[in-house]
């Protein structure tokens, strides 16, 4: 038996879910069980009102209220999301970014009301606003003003919660908008150097305790399915850590500068066909950030195998944490020092994304820092042509997805026998009873109180105050998160990102032929119709801000000769209408990842119908069950496209097929 078996056995990592829906109090049942079972860390999912600043009432709530997250509105929310779990010895992770300075003062509220000691409250907002520019799309404010409060936020609790990570620099999401392992690395390390010099700079914190923000900054990354290149990128992200903190910053303490980084495993990787195919996957993306002692990740969740068809059961959840036990208490893996020290291999692909993400480092400095990178389009444009790439790769079989373009013939999956059984529903009636909800939560609150509280908000928002004092007084004083965020919303205005479109096309070369017989498709239906050329809107309606898909179809139909317009995220069904019939399109494509399009697709639909324009076809794209997918047909809708329908250029073709359709012109 080695020398190292068994004496030098590594701690197991943080276990985590992600998880919530509906309401706080069912919510709450569920980190209840989970944590039962086993679970060691809790990780809140919010609904994309929550994350985006809207209360439950509000128009662009609309469909959305529980659906993706639980809604947390106010400070009794707060309260029935973690009523009986003990916050004074919880580790709590919320990915929460926008209003990442509320939640975490709802969150120290109740903790206070138990007793708990705030040196004692552990865990993490994720408040990594950059990525949201680029991936995610849950931003408010404009890069400016959202760096500060994430200042703000790092300085308070630096000073008062010293065990809680204030800062979570997410890459997750930007791998899932095409960013390359180097690109990953570069542009999420990018962020860090943001954040770090703003405190540095804002003398909020000593130059002296600069050392305690390095130490209480994380990083949320994605682990792909190619987990032995997923292995190296995390060795070359500490490395570079490692070597920024200490160069740049001068933190000398190696503990304050180790990389500290948790993980989701890569859900836009699972896959709608074959679903049992994605057990493999989620395992093997596991594997790459737990093999490697030297880049172990500290905490882990991993997404369920449902995940491709909407929102999993408890069932499907637990699947995913047993996983977890499985490797961390069955397996070896902790008993062993590093596998991979002194791998020849491993080293050399570690060099070559190190090297790789410095010139990408270096690029985005001359261009003035991570901000100025996402204020000119450079990041987006960057991410928009890596994932044009990696579908073109995907559509000519270069890459290989089994289930989808390769290996496709199958047997019926008991796992999805049961229909829309096989996730979880979200009963329509939960954004009732939550609209129902806060507006008697704001009958009952002393009016006065949360006025004047408010006010104050406004008042140090434009004096340039840390805001974390007036949040909490706020939050006490019963104020919602959506007049939170409002009254922010009037200091310092609202945010639209760059699309990155303009910059983004296919390689014309590798789409061949097929692009450009659906050009011709194109240039003749224009000119059936007496059109210059045939016009479509891309619309997101609500506050889903899941772009990446939209995208991507916008370029493909833009290089196959549409005009496009695309006006970016967050719009309400009367704006989507008033914009089609403003540009005169000849199609509306919507985009709808949340799960809304029962609520979002009809109010588009009844609102063209209103403006006199019930023959412009209407098509959506999202994760769609097969009997909504009926439904919305019904209702109007000329065709569904889930994400089994990968080929980008197949599904540009049949848009021109539902143009012609529409206006009665020959479909061959």
């Amino acid at each position: 038996m080695s020398e190292f078996h068994l004496a030098d056995r590594d701690r197991p990592w943080v276990m985590r879910t992600y998880a919530g829906h509906s309401s706080a109090a069912a919510s709450n049942a569920l980190y209840r069980r989970n944590l039962a079972k086993g679970q060691t860390g809790l990780s809140v999912a919010f609904d994309l009102p929550t994350q985006t600043g809207y209360d439950p009432d509000d128009e662009l709530a609309r469909g959305e209220v529980g659906r993706v997250g639980v809604p947390v509105s106010h400070l009794g929310d707060a309260r029935a999301l973690f009523d009986g779990i003990d916050l004074a010895s919880a580790n709590t992770s919320m990915t929460i970014n926008a209003t990442a300075m509320w939640l975490l003062a709802l969150y120290v509220t109740v903790a206070q009301e138990r007793g708990a000691p705030l040196a004692a409250l552990a865990g993490t907002t994720q408040n990594d606003i950059v990525k949201e520019y680029l991936s995610r799309g849950t931003y408010i404010f404009p890069p400016g003003p959202s760096l500060r409060l994430t200042t703000d936020m790092i300085a308070w609790t630096v000073a008062n919660c010293p065990k809680w990570n204030p800062v979570n620099i997410c890459s997750y999401h930007l791998q899932e908008a095409g960013a390359t392992p180097v690109q990953e690395v570069a542009f999420a390390l990018s962020t860090a150097i943001a954040v770090l010099d703003a405190v540095r700079d804002s003398g909020q914190v000593p130059e002296s305790r600069l050392g305690s923000v390095v130490e209480r900054i994380s990083f949320f990354v994605n682990a792909g399915v190619r987990f032995v290149e997923e292995m190296a990128k995390m060795r070359a992200f500490a490395a570079l850590w490692d070597g920024i903190t200490r160069e740049r910053y001068g933190i000398a303490d190696p503990k304050q500068r180790r990389f500290r980084y948790g993980v989701q495993v890569n859900s836009l990787g699972l896959t709608e066909a074959q679903p049992e195919n994605n057990i493999q996957r989620i395992v093997l993306e596991m594997l790459g950030v737990t093999l490697s002692r030297e880049a172990r990740a500290r905490a882990l969740q991993l997404p369920a195998w449902n995940e491709a068809l909407g929102l999993p059961r408890p069932w499907d959840q637990q699947w995913s944490l047993r996983m977890q036990q499985v490797l961390a208490y069955e397996s070896d893996l902790l008993e062993y020092p590093d596998l991979f020290a002194g791998s020849h291999v491993v080293e050399g692909l570690v060099s070559s994304i190190v090297d790789g993400a410095r010139a990408e480092l270096d690029r985005v400095a001359e261009l003035g820092g991570v901000v100025a990178a996402v204020e000119s389009g450079y990041l987006k444009s960057a991410l928009v042509a890596a994932l044009a790439a990696r579908r073109a790769r995907l559509e000519s079989g270069q890459d290989v997805v089994v289930g989808v373009n390769r290996f496709t013939e199958t047997e019926p999956s008991p796992l999805t026998a049961a229909g829309a059984g096989s996730i979880e529903q979200v009963d329509p009636a939960v954004e009732a009873a939550a609209v129902d909800a806060v507006r008697e939560w704001r009958a009952g609150r002393d009016e006065d109180a949360a006025k004047s509280t408010v006010d104050r908000l406004r008042a140090d928002a434009a004096s340039g105050a840390n805001l974390m004092p007036a949040t909490l007084e706020c939050v006490r004083a019963g104020v919602t998160t959506g007049e939170w965020a409002g009254a922010l919303r009037e200091v310092f205005g609202e945010y639209r990102a760059p699309t990155g479109l303009s910059a983004a096309s296919a390689n014309v070369a590798e789409a061949g032929a097929a692009l450009t017989a659906v050009r011709a498709r194109v240039r003749d239906t224009a000119a059936a119709l007496g059109a210059g050329r045939l016009r479509m809107l891309v619309g997101k309606p609500g506050p889903d801000g899941h772009s990446t898909g939209a995208g991507q179809i916008a370029v493909r139909a833009r290089d196959a000769g549409f005009e496009v317009v695309y006006q970016g995220i967050r719009l309400t069904p009367a704006q989507i209408v008033a914009a089609a019939v403003a540009e005169d399109v000849d199609l509306v494509g919507l985009s709808v990842l949340s799960g809304s399009h029962l609520a979002a697709v009809p109010a588009v639909l009844d609102g063209l119908r209103d403006a006199g324009r019930p023959d412009l076809p209407v098509v959506v794209g999202g994760i769609i069950p097969g009997d909504d997918a009926a439904q919305l047909r019904r209702a109007g809708v000329a065709r569904v496209f889930t994400p089994k329908d990968f080929a980008l250029t197949g599904i540009v073709d049949e848009l021109v097929t539902v143009v012609r359709e529409a206006n009665g012109l020959p479909v061959g």
